[in-house]
């Protein structure tokens, strides 16, 4: 079967794709098995994707891996995925670092279990050096929290008198996110045939294309992917301009 690769436009891809990982305990339940199973198989999409997104060229990759509405869910079900995590980060290290890949993560991380925060943190050193792909991890992470946060951190320079109020704008407002390092994803991809953003990158995905699959997040591979890259590419980005002005520009 000719893969759909052969049709994505390198010139037209996007520099930054988010991913909302949809779907585990939906495709472990059409599996009669308990939820924890389509977590542990969610893995393996999760390194095909990354895989395939650095191959193409792709420069930041962000994944929603646990927000902090998921504290809510059954404690065995958060306590076997906090411990998948660090399995999953350990085994995949060779393979970051053999893909050239950096390691990088958003949220409260702090607030994560002690295993969990230095399995990441050493993760993030040991791939440091890496350039070809930036893998972010939004882990503990939701846009409310974030931009609560957000508004605190100024308000402080604010009220320290480090930053006057006629100083805020776009530009001091980024800087306060904990996404300032990394630009604003282009396109944002949802697992699963649901139709919403769940709190993820509410600033972020501003002018980013949303494309939303019916593919359950461990069945997701590759071909996937392309299909939502091409989805992407077939779209007029118009930021707010004619579409006669974007043909124009």
């Amino acid at each position: 079967m000719d893969s759909l690769l052969h049709h994505i436009e390198k010139g037209g891809l996007p520099h930054h794709i988010a991913i909302i990982m949809d779907g585990n305990g939906r495709w472990a339940k059409r599996h009669n098995k308990p939820r924890v199973f389509g977590h542990q198989n969610g893995v393996k999409a999760v390194r095909e994707v990354t895989e395939a997104s650095a191959e193409l060229g792709i420069k930041y990759l962000t994944l929603y891996a646990f927000s902090k509405e998921n504290w809510r869910r059954p404690q065995a079900e958060v306590n076997t995925l906090m411990r998948l995590f660090v399995s999953t980060v350990s085994k995949e290290l060779n393979t970051l670092n053999k893909n050239n890949i950096r390691l990088k993560a958003i949220g409260d991380l702090e607030r994560l279990p002690k295993r969990t925060f230095e399995a990441l943190k050493n993760a993030i050193e040991s791939t440091s050096n890496n350039s070809q792909m930036t893998l972010i991890l939004a882990l503990n992470y939701s846009s409310r929290w974030e931009i609560t946060e957000m508004t605190k951190s100024i308000a402080d320079q604010v009220s320290s008198e480090k930053l006057g109020i006629e100083d805020i704008n776009e530009e001091i407002i980024n800087a306060n996110l904990t996404t300032h390092a990394f630009p604003d994803p282009e396109l944002m991809i949802r697992t699963s045939g649901e139709h919403r953003i769940s709190n993820f990158l509410l600033w972020q995905l501003s002018y980013a294309e949303l494309v939303f699959s019916d593919t359950l997040w461990p069945d997701f591979n590759r071909e996937d992917l392309y299909s939502c890259i091409l989805e992407y590419q077939r779209r007029e980005r118009r930021f707010g301009m004619t579409g006669e002005q974007v043909v124009k520009s």
